[in-house]
Formats: C-alpha cells, structure tokens, sequence
C-alpha cells in the first residue's frame, strides 16, 4: 500500500520518491550533491537559496546545474 503522505519529484529528468517531503537542502543532501555551486529549478523557474528550507511539493520538476570553471 502506498503512502498517501509520500511526495513523488523528478530531479535531472529521474523520478524519486520519499516517505516525507524533504527540504531543498535535505534534498541535494540525500542526493549526495553540494550545496554551493550549483543553481536550482523548479518547474522551469529559479528557486532561490533564501527557500531552500521549504520541502519539496507532489510532481515538482526540479533540474540541479553544477556551475563549470572554464570558457
């Protein structure tokens, strides 16, 4: 039986699910990703470190980018 609380996110095009909706920031840490360098998405727009402590919402699209050095 699946838990009606559970939230279902795709990050980078692959689809996860968690038993609670996780931060932001419990995201990138669970996905083992840096929390400096990098920009977040949401549903094609900028989410902005100021809400990284909000949890993730049911079917949130979310693309992680790694800032490159280099031109």
């Amino acid at each position: 039986m699946t838990n009606p609380n559970s939230v279902g996110i795709t990050v980078n095009g692959e689809d996860h699910c968690f038993e609670q909706a996780p931060t932001v920031a419990e995201l990138l840490t669970r996905l083992g990703l840096p929390d400096k360098g990098i920009a977040i998405a949401v549903d094609g727009a900028v989410f902005p470190r100021g809400r990284w402590s909000e949890p993730v919402g049911k079917g949130w699209q979310i693309e992680i980018l790694t800032a490159v050095q280099g031109g």
